[in-house]
């Protein structure tokens, strides 16, 4: 194994695959990560802590990429998490799941503990949406009267 670190220019694009899919009717979507944490940005919080003395030019660059890649797998996790669930929408419940499932992300429950669990959600529409607090779709009226 090689212990070069990877150009800079080369790390600037991610193609990432979802880590765990509910169903495998749909083949996974290889999508290119376009955001960029600020590496000054990153270097900065680096020397405002009083233990760390110099900086090398390449350790906020590393950060920066290991930030990207960290994030990348704890929002497939929590896609992952919300496909099991018929989701539309990733939620904190959600995130909090994925937390929870994966090993890695354990120095991370303290944090989520605060959010509610997921609740069981039946996928079918209730017919009370309105009285659950949900919107009801109104039908259009014609306007030849």
């Amino acid at each position: 194994m090689s212990s070069t670190l990877p150009h800079p220019e080369d790390t600037d694009k991610i193609t990432s695959v979802p880590a765990s899919t509910a169903s495998s009717a749909t083949p996974p979507v290889k999508r290119e990560v376009k955001t960029r944490f600020p590496v000054a940005r990153i270097k900065r919080l680096m020397q405002s802590d009083e233990d760390i003395g110099k900086v090398a030019q390449a350790t906020p660059v590393v950060v920066a990429k290991a930030l990207e890649l960290f994030m990348v797998s704890l929002i497939e996790e929590s896609c992952a998490q919300a496909r099991l669930r018929n989701a539309k929408r990733v939620s904190p419940a959600h995130l909090k799941q994925a937390v929870l499932a994966i090993e890695h992300f354990d120095f991370l429950q303290e944090t989520v503990e605060k959010y509610p669990d997921p609740v069981a959600q039946d996928p079918t529409p209730s017919s009370n949406a309105t009285e659950e607090g949900g919107r009801s779709r109104r039908s259009r009226k014609s306007s030849a009267s």
